[in-house]
């Protein structure tokens, strides 16, 4: 059975001025955010096998991203073998994303849990 292996991302929407609470989280819990507006955390997983990072963004209001216009965040979930995993879930009857895509960061697919919940999965590219 292909198991998530950690939280690749958390990413919710701002209510309003996405700059403005950028920089709340800067100013207020020591956030050093990256350019693009989101911050990379680096981690060592307990096991010792290979490292690891969880990115944490805040998206605009507008986004399309997340799916349903009205959902507020998403999480990332990252997983070894990403076709494995699209496959058990649909099996399992999971609405899934026939839409998968490749970037230099890894391969990046999404479906849905039973109440709606739009999640992404994330096959890291070696190294990350």
């Amino acid at each position: 059975m292909e198991r998530v292996k950690g939280i690749g991302g958390v990413f919710f929407k701002a209510a309003g001025d996405r700059e403005q609470l950028l920089g709340w989280y800067r100013d207020h819990l020591g956030l050093e955010l990256e350019q693009w507006g989101g911050v990379v955390f680096a981690w060592a997983p307990k096991d010792g096998d290979g490292a690891g990072s969880t990115t944490w963004s805040i998206f605009p209001s507008d986004t399309s991203y997340f799916g349903d216009p009205g959902a507020t965040h998403m999480i990332n979930y990252r997983v070894d073998d990403l076709d494995r995993m699209l496959e058990q879930l649909r099996t399992g009857g999971a609405k899934v994303d026939e839409r998968v895509e490749e970037t230099e960061f890894g391969r990046f697919g999404w479906a849905m849990d039973p109440d709606g919940n739009r999640f992404e999965l994330w096959q890291p590219a070696p190294g990350l």
